[in-house]
């Protein structure tokens, strides 16, 4: 029975992006956002920021905006400051990593002494920290998945000898961690489609820089939607058009269901009328000036 299970779930960290440090130890006990825990973190706790250095951490579309937005920076300008590019290895898609300082710790280029200079902002796997989230997948004809959090520890942290005692669910909205995880929802759902698309399939390199491009680079996509072709192709509703126009969270879900589309043949987005019929009609127009009047099923025959 016990193997049987086995080979019908398997454990997605996908949505976890973040790579454990060697001291880390994984509590192996399934929690719920009801589960209770001790914890607080500041200043005056012994290992205040120790926590902050050497590890790696993948920022998703929406952290790497709100942080691009506190520093007034473009996304290549982000990138070229702070961050790396490196391939999930599940999915080998690239994203965008934070990168250490270049020092003995490897510190986040943003922490002090005194803290954090962008705590407002910071990347949600800081805001979940000691909590872990990952996802039970069903491999069977069923499907579906079970959320779960877990807890980490770290030798040096002393946030769990604390009195505050929170549920998973409080530690989360008293961290604003909710806003995030709404917001990468669509991205995150697209790293798992491409995993189980194939795992150790790889996408044509034009397809990983469209998908980087779309992701990261909400200006470039501002400009995809707005100074080219898209609002002749897809049929956007006049509300929702005068949302993306102002509104950068807005626009950045409108890029998730685009590279759904571009990527998976989805149909997130609407056509409108007339576009399919117009594109098969220069599709075939393109096939005949190719080969002729020659019936499709000899098409790649040779003569």
């Amino acid at each position: 029975m016990s193997k049987k299970k086995k080979e019908t779930t398997e454990i997605d960290e996908t949505d976890i992006l973040i790579s454990k440090g060697k001291n880390d130890k994984v509590v192996p006990v399934k929690l719920t956002k009801d589960s209770r825990f001790k914890f607080r973190c500041h200043p005056k706790v012994r290992c205040f920021t120790a926590c902050c250095s050497n590890v790696n951490i993948a920022l998703p579309p929406y952290d790497l905006l709100r942080l691009r937005r506190r520093l007034g920076l473009t996304a290549d300008e982000f990138i070229k400051q702070y961050g790396d590019i490196q391939v999930l290895d599940k999915t080998l898609l690239p994203v965008v990593t934070l990168r250490m300082r270049d020092d003995e710790k490897k510190s986040c280029p943003f922490v002090t002494p005194e803290g954090c200079t962008v705590y407002e902002d910071r990347p949600n796997i800081c805001r979940y920290y000691p909590v872990g989230m990952a996802t039970l997948r069903k491999l069977d004809a069923q499907g579906g998945k079970d959320e779960f959090y877990f807890m980490t520890k770290e030798d040096h942290c002393k946030g769990f000898e604390e009195d505050h005692q929170w549920t998973i669910g409080e530690w989360r909205a008293d961290q604003g961690a909710d806003l995030y995880d709404e917001m990468n929802r669509g991205w995150m759902e697209i790293l798992i489609k491409k995993k189980s698309h194939g795992q150790g399939k790889e996408f044509p390199e034009i397809k990983n820089e469209m998908f980087f491009k779309m992701s990261f680079d909400l200006d470039y996509f501002r400009a995809f939607v707005f100074n080219s072709t898209f609002l002749e192709i897809y049929d956007i509703p006049a509300d929702r058009l005068e949302r993306i126009q102002g509104d950068d969270m807005e626009l950045l879900k409108l890029s998730f269901e685009w590279i759904r589309q571009a990527m998976f043949a989805e149909e997130t987005l609407k056509f409108k009328e007339g576009v399919l019929e117009k594109r098969k009609e220069r599709s075939d127009t393109t096939m005949r000036k190719v080969y002729g009047n020659k019936p499709k099923t000899q098409i790649g025959d040779i003569d």
